[in-house]
């Protein structure tokens, strides 16, 4: 549980570097928190998630 968390907030300054607020970047990954740990399990990379996060 804590790499996962340690994943999301890595996430979170990509989704930031990428032009989201901050609360925009956090509300995204609790509303999709689902969809974040299976790219987690998956063994994707937090900038791959953000990247995908980014392009939808």
């Amino acid at each position: 549980m804590a790499a996962l968390i340690a994943w999301c907030t890595e996430v979170e300054g990509f989704l930031v570097a990428g032009g989201a607020t901050l609360k925009q970047a956090q509300e995204h990954i609790e509303e999709e928190i689902d969809w974040f740990t299976d790219l987690f399990i998956d063994g994707m990379t937090p900038q791959q998630a953000a990247n995908e996060a980014l392009s939808d």
